[in-house]
């Protein structure tokens, strides 16, 4: 892990570098109008790992093999219909409404077609790596991640040497990483698992339950991808290319963040799913608390010194850094943070399956983002400013969920304010004084200085964690074993 965040932030830096600031703000923008037509394949993702995983929990293999074919079907169609769009009504707002010098416009035509077939083979892909989550092979990731590791420092070795438009090759090497990468997991999957392999068939009320399911998780899909492509396009209409890249970077910051606790949900999910599946509600809601404050604890370890020492480590590791590279960078993990915390609130909603209100609850306030960002931004807001308005539909979307859970599955509000939220509150505060205390005082942007912060952020999360935000069960079960995951499967 800690090999692939040097690789990534090394080779980052050498892509700002080698394409510049406006190049990269291109990209990011770019890659976004594509992802934005693909505003169903997240919310068939969700619910192909939902139906495999419950008929795991139940043991059932026949039905698994109909699922996948099912999922691989609808994603097929799914890929045909992204298509049309993209290369209509994408390709005709790239080139007709979006902020792109016109010297570049080319480039950008180039990299949209890398991104589009990019994003069909994705979609493709989804289905095997839903089996792989659902039976919880985490090592073929780590296996991946090496690979990962070695494509994205020949990237950087070929962006360099190859004497074309530095943007064009970079769009076409990241379609073939991602070609080579998916092609790994197919192979793994239709090696080890039985049902990975495709078998038109009948079931019309299996198609059905997936459709529904899918259809209403889609507006919290739709959500989603407001608040993420749906605004860095509104950066671009409002500001510029240049706005896009700090964007870019500070996305690049949060997925290295997330991929310390990201690995750690995706094997906790399979058993939630599984454990509401058999219907053991003991167990379950114990993983959920232990899962949301642990993924906290994870993010915060990591974030506390980005947070606190962004200016510094984003020179130190850009050279070049772009206007509100810092402020995005530190907004958009607090963001994380907080969805972590919902993340196995989450997973229990789409494990009961019946979504309707809380889709329609959570994903209309999601759906509030753009709108109150663009109002803002009228009224001449700061592009930081539509940072602040997601944290606050953060905050607001986890309260929701866990009002609707109650409703649903009778969830424990109290009870998960007080063995989840008020423990990562108290953390949290106890954990951030003697940094920004240090901070503070000496008031100095230096290596050393930098060293210093991460050192007691790391040393005192840590203590605050183990001491305060764990049972007595939990410390002598950290203490005892090698591996903290085992921790949320064990009954107390």
């Amino acid at each position: 892990m800690f090999i692939m965040v040097l690789v990534t932030l090394y080779t980052s830096r050498v892509v700002l570098q080698t394409l510049g600031v406006e190049d990269y703000g291109i990209y990011n923008v770019v890659g976004g109008i594509v992802s934005m037509m693909g505003i169903v394949n997240s919310a068939l993702v969700i619910a192909t790992q939902r139906f495999i995983m419950y008929e795991l929990g139940k043991g059932n293999q026949e039905q698994l093999g109909k699922i996948f074919s099912s999922s691989f079907i609808c994603f097929s169609l799914l890929s045909v219909i992204i298509f049309i769009l993209a290369e209509t009504v994408g390709l005709w707002f790239l080139n007709s409404k979006m902020v792109i010098p016109a010297d570049r416009l080319i480039a950008a035509n180039w990299v949209y077609q890398f991104s589009i077939l990019a994003c069909l083979n994705t979609l493709l892909v989804n289905p095997y790596n839903a089996c792989i989550i659902a039976h919880e092979k985490m090592d073929v990731y780590a296996y991946v991640s090496i690979l990962e590791v070695v494509l994205k420092l020949i990237v950087v070795y070929l962006l360099l040497i190859i004497p074309y438009d530095k943007l064009i090759v970079y769009g076409a090497l990241i379609l073939f990483c991602q070609v080579l990468i998916t092609m790994v997991y197919r192979i793994y999957c239709i090696k080890h698992f039985n049902e990975c392999r495709v078998k038109f068939h009948k079931d019309m009320s299996l198609y059905k339950k997936m459709f529904s399911f899918t259809g209403w998780n889609l507006l919290g899909s739709l959500a989603n991808l407001l608040q993420t492509q749906g605004l860095n396009i509104l950066l671009n209409l409002f500001f510029s290319p240049a706005v896009n890249a700090s964007r870019g970077i500070a996305n690049q910051v949060n997925g290295t963040v997330s991929n310390f606790f990201n690995n750690f949900l995706t094997a906790v999910r399979p058993q939630i799913i599984k454990y509401y599946s058999i219907g053991d509600t003991e167990k379950l809601y114990k993983l959920i608390n232990r899962s949301s404050r642990f993924s906290y604890y994870l993010i915060l370890l990591v974030s506390m010194p980005i947070i606190i020492e962004a200016p510094f480590l984003l020179d130190l590791w850009l050279g070049i850094v772009p206007d509100y590279a810092v402020p995005f960078t530190r907004l958009i993990v607090v963001i994380t943070a907080v969805d972590a915390i919902s993340n196995p609130l989450m997973t229990l909603a789409q494990a009961n399956g019946n979504i309707k209100m809380y889709s329609v609850v959570t994903g209309s306030i999601l759906l509030t983002i753009v709108p109150i960002s663009y109002f803002v931004l009228r009224l001449g807001g700061s592009p930081s400013s539509v940072f602040v308005v997601a944290l606050f539909v953060a905050v607001s979307c986890l309260i929701s969920r866990m009002l609707i859970l109650k409703r649903m599955v009778n969830f424990d509000v109290l009870g998960f304010a007080k063995n989840a939220l008020a423990p990562i509150v108290l953390v949290t505060i106890v954990s951030t004084l003697l940094p920004l205390y240090i901070k503070i005082y000496f008031d100095n942007e230096s290596f050393k200085m930098f060293i210093v912060i991460s050192a007691i952020c790391l040393f005192s999360t840590m203590i605050s964690s183990f001491l305060l935000g764990m049972s007595k069960y939990e410390r002598g079960k950290v203490l005892g074993m090698k591996h903290i995951g085992r921790i949320l499967r064990k009954k107390k």
